[in-house]
């Protein structure tokens, strides 16, 4: 594995833990300024303080168990990388069941300054889970 994929790699468990244990300051270390996300709850958001506004506090203090597929698809060289993963967490429904929810999650990654940031993601929720998550497809 080359260096870019490897340290792919570590960026994503990094991001996986800032997630699931709904740390914020931590996640923004590992985005660009200007970067721009699709997710599961916002169509589009430019910039990262939007992108934590916008989309990760309005997930990531309603679910429980983030986790990232043991094997994403990896590419990278030089200062560009990308990952594509699958993962699941746990989350609890309107009448306080709790449920798995499914979805896949791309990262375009650019070194700057010597630190691997998104400059992209693309967090969402498997096409079969959102109708019923969200009522819309």
């Amino acid at each position: 594995m080359s260096d870019a994929r490897t340290e792919a790699l570590d960026w994503l468990r990094t991001f996986e833990a800032a997630c699931r244990g709904c740390d914020f300051a931590a996640g923004r270390r590992l985005f660009a300024p200007d970067a721009v996300a699709f997710g599961t709850y916002a169509t589009a958001v430019h910039g990262l303080d939007d992108i934590e506004r916008e989309q990760w506090r309005q997930i990531w203090p309603r679910i429980r168990e983030f986790r990232f597929e043991d094997r994403p698809t990896v590419a990278g060289a030089g200062d560009a990388a990308w990952v594509a993963a699958t993962w699941s967490s746990e989350a609890t429904a309107a009448d306080g069941t709790t449920f798995t929810r499914h979805g896949r999650a791309t990262f375009n990654l650019a070194r700057q300054d010597g630190r691997w940031l998104a400059v992209h993601s693309h967090v969402s929720l498997l096409p079969s889970q959102s109708e019923s998550a969200h009522g819309h497809r």
